[in-house]
């Protein structure tokens, strides 16, 4: 990738504007405005499918009085949240992608730059 290449796709308004503040809002507001809006409905459709699970367990862990049966509940809705909280980073890291990828082309640029200036030397 050339150095005319990596400044217009940093400098692409449409694309990165919102994120040359860096913070939480404007990554919400890329992360959900992108044409990957499928994965999104899926991510939080299985969110919601686990923590309703956890929840379920949790109603059943206490409606029941056998010892043996609030153990298994317990058991379950330990799992199903770890699950429902592991999908929640996993969408949390899915989303910085974007960011952490502009900054590489960042660094691109300031070593094409660097080396430009070496080579006058």
């Amino acid at each position: 990738m050339n150095d005319e290449q990596i400044k217009k796709i940093i400098d692409s308004p449409e694309e990165y504007d919102d994120l040359k503040e860096e913070s939480y809002i404007s990554m919400a507001k890329y992360f959900y405005r992108r044409t990957e809006r499928w994965a999104i409905i899926l991510l939080f459709a299985h969110f919601f499918f686990f923590l309703a699970f956890a929840v379920v367990c949790a109603l059943l862990f206490f409606g029941t009085g056998k010892t043996k049966y609030q153990i298994m509940y317990a058991a379950l809705f330990v799992i199903f949240t770890l699950i429902a909280y592991l999908i929640k980073v996993f969408g949390w890291v899915w989303g910085s992608r974007h960011l952490i990828q502009r900054e590489i082309k960042k660094l691109e640029l300031r070593i094409a730059e660097l080396t430009k200036i070496v080579k006058e030397k």
